[in-house]
């Protein structure tokens, strides 16, 4: 009888543990934030990369919004990821060689809102991307020299507010919908996910 308790016993700590948050959900992340820095001739490219960590099972899309240091939107877009797939960006020939203003930002910030839909301007979150940045450091600040390193995005939370923001700056910048500020600037350009860079 005590043998079977134990069984009992066992099977029912089992039960839960598989249940219960010890085998908890993945993360639910929808929103990523980084920077850029020493975005400037002679220095190293920085690098962005998303994966889709195939969660969902579907295509997923890094909506990005790159911002210059003065917190006005440079450029955005929305690149495919599928599932398992990589998107690597790099930061002066793909996120800012188009800036609205038409001068190349050398520091700022990146966004990115993991969506299932393809227009920056209207996105729909949906967890499943996981990301990474380089970051080009000045080795001192009088010499020439850089130094490259690289962090995971921090997750962030997603407001209503600043969702609406991100897309709202993002239709009034660039030629979606059919209209905006942009003129075809504003863009980022997107690389393919087997044509890294």
């Amino acid at each position: 009888m005590k043998k079977a308790v134990l069984v009992l016993f066992a099977v029912v700590a089992m039960a839960l543990v598989f249940s219960g948050s010890a085998f908890a959900q993945g993360d639910n992340s929808v929103y990523f934030v980084t920077y850029y820095s020493n975005n400037a001739s002679g220095a190293p490219d920085g690098t962005v990369r998303f994966i889709n960590d195939g969660d969902t099972g579907g295509n997923l899309y890094a909506a990005i919004y790159v911002f210059d240091d003065s917190q006005e939107l440079a450029e955005c877009g929305a690149c495919w990821i599928s599932p398992d797939g990589l998107l690597s960006e790099d930061v002066k020939t793909e996120l800012t060689a188009n800036p609205i203003t038409g001068r190349i930002p050398t520091r700022g910030v990146i966004k990115v809102i993991s969506s299932s839909s393809s227009n920056p301007a209207s996105t729909t979150p949906a967890p499943g991307l996981r990301g990474w940045a380089t970051h080009i450091q000045r080795a001192t600040p009088t010499s020439g020299a850089y130094a490259t390193t690289e962090a995971p995005v921090a997750d962030s939370n997603l407001a209503a507010g600043e969702e609406s923001l991100l897309n709202s700056l993002c239709y009034y910048a660039t030629l979606i919908g059919g209209s905006g500020l942009g003129s075809g600037q504003g863009t980022i350009t997107c690389t393919p996910e087997d044509k890294d860079f």
